[in-house]
């Protein structure tokens, strides 16, 4: 079974040693992904402007591994603040609404106060 590692190029991933996702098998585990836009290193001070860079970084590293959005089998949102949560779910409703994956929300700190969320998902290729 060949074990991939996928970079995204976040300044992150080489200064704390991990990989945007691995994939292994038929499995895709993407790590928690905020809502920079890696290729201007910015974020939106926007809740919902985040999760959608959220969903589109998630996006590139399922394609990177042979995935799909549709493949999204399990989610973890984490948000430092629960009230910002409503704000997200029509983002998510956008990418979830009919795959529904089995879903955790958490209310902890992030790495930096532009953070409003990250989001956390493992995929099944089909």
């Amino acid at each position: 079974m060949t074990r991939q590692l996928i970079s995204q190029g976040s300044p992150f991933e080489k200064n704390i040693g991990y990989s945007r996702a691995v994939a292994q098998g038929d499995w895709v585990f993407v790590a928690g992904t905020t809502g920079y836009d890696y290729s201007t290193m910015t974020i939106s001070s926007d809740v919902a402007e985040q999760t959608r860079q959220c969903l589109k970084n998630i996006e590139w590293a399922l394609v990177e591994a042979g995935a799909k959005l549709t493949d999204i089998v399990r989610v973890n949102y984490i948000l430092p603040n629960a009230s910002d949560w409503e704000a997200c779910w029509t983002p998510l409703r956008e990418v979830f609404g009919d795959i529904r994956p089995a879903a955790t929300m958490f209310v902890a700190g992030l790495a930096e106060p532009a953070m409003k969320i990250e989001i956390e998902v493992t995929a099944l290729k089909n």
